[in-house]
């Protein structure tokens, strides 16, 4: 079976709510910077998969519409947090298949101000489960935002079980501020201190405000494509989709764990999936993006990834084997928490980051020596997508 190959990345600097433009601005300026990546027109591409989580049907359509009404596929895509990287699941499958040769893969959001909430509460909400288990083993419900009540309740437990000192939650928004230092596309790039996360005003369980990602509006895009048509074409060759993933809640998501209720079951399924596919051992990742969407799951993503044992986040963090000059480099970006989280963008984003990676084109945040690359993104709800990148010689 020929390669699978992401020909060309694009992204726009990300923004906050008050700063950021319309999507079908957004949008279209991603994907224009992800054609001319690849070397490729808008015409030239087959299908297309457009991830959102908050807007109205056929927005997908409305913003490419913008590049140009080629009358191809295309197919609007809501999987909460890991909807661009299911946009981007969807867009491997159809190039892999021999469905087509030239698939774009696009995500954006137009994000309001404050905390996720609920928008339709004339209907069930696909939470009723996952929030009859928290409220039963965080003591009752609480007035902070579900998502924090999840996520936090989740960093309780691990806490509680292992004994982390809440300080090293706090370690995780420091490093990712460093990061971000040197990431041009993220919002909050202005470095941090234990100290001054630990001040800022406390959310729910370790968790304080600035251990929560920001809602921030962006788009990111990508085109896949076969490695016939990229030779044929004459285009870049050099990233491929060595592997890829994605699970949902099974029974354990319900098992009463809070770790295993916000994604580390789906997590470590489909990273086991990805590791046995490719052939690769998560010894070998020496640089990922995974889905920090607050500290707490930044933490257990290390141990569902595989990156480290079970139990033994606290000596990783400590002994710097999540950034530079460690073991592996854990969201060169800065991630969630400083790049920001417009929902369907998000996963599209880790991609061209570690496009650049494996380019060697990510400026002062480069890792030396990447040849692989992991990219982890999650939606409550649930889905986990897992994607393995390989250099190609």
């Amino acid at each position: 079976m020929s390669r699978t190959l992401v020909a060309g990345v694009g992204m726009i600097p990300f923004a906050t709510p008050r700063n950021g433009a319309p999507y079908d601005e957004m949008a279209p300026d991603a994907v224009r910077r992800a054609l001319a990546d690849a070397g490729v027109e808008l015409r030239d591409v087959q299908q297309a998969y457009a991830g959102y989580v908050y807007g109205d049907s056929t927005s997908g359509q409305r913003a490419l519409y913008q590049v140009g009404t080629t009358g191809i596929p295309i197919i609007n895509v809501n999987n909460n947090c890991s909807t661009g990287s299911t946009a981007l699941f969807l867009a491997r499958q159809a190039v892999e298949s021999g469905s087509a040769d030239c698939v774009l893969a696009f995500g954006f959001e137009q994000m309001e101000r404050g905390a996720l909430t609920m928008k339709w509460p004339d209907r069930p909400s696909p939470f009723v489960d996952f929030m009859k288990i928290a409220n039963e083993r965080n003591g009752g419900a609480s007035d902070a935002p579900f998502a924090a009540q999840l996520f936090g309740g989740a960093g309780a437990e691990y806490a509680e079980k292992y004994g982390m000192a809440p300080e090293t939650f706090a370690q995780i928004s420091v490093k990712s501020r460093k990061h971000a230092a040197n990431n041009p596309f993220a919002v909050f790039r202005d470095p941090l201190t234990v100290e001054e996360v630990m001040a800022s005003p406390q959310i729910f369980g370790p968790l304080t405000r600035l251990q929560c990602c920001p809602p921030t509006c962006g788009a990111a895009a990508a085109v896949i494509v076969s490695e016939e048509f990229a030779r044929k074409r004459g285009l870049r060759t050099t990233v491929a989709i060595s592997a890829q993933a994605m699970t949902t809640d099974n029974d354990a998501t319900f098992d009463g764990s809070l770790a295993n209720l916000v994604g580390a079951d789906m997590s470590r399924r489909a990273a086991d999936q990805v590791y046995e596919k490719a052939g690769v051992a998560p010894s070998d990742i020496r640089v990922v993006e995974l889905h920090d969407c607050f500290t707490a799951n930044e933490i257990l993503s290390y141990e569902a990834l595989r990156l480290t044992p079970d139990g033994t986040a606290e000596k990783f963090i400590r002994d710097g084997d999540n950034t530079y000059g460690g073991a592996v480099v854990t969201n060169p970006s800065g991630g969630l928490l400083s790049k920001g989280h417009p929902l369907g963008a998000s996963g599209l984003a880790q991609c061209a980051e570690l496009s650049w990676q494996l380019r060697g084109e990510a400026g002062d945040r480069q890792v030396d020596d990447v040849t692989v690359a992991l990219q982890h993104n999650i939606g409550l709800g649930g889905a986990a997508v897992v994607t393995l990148y390989e250099k190609v010689s």
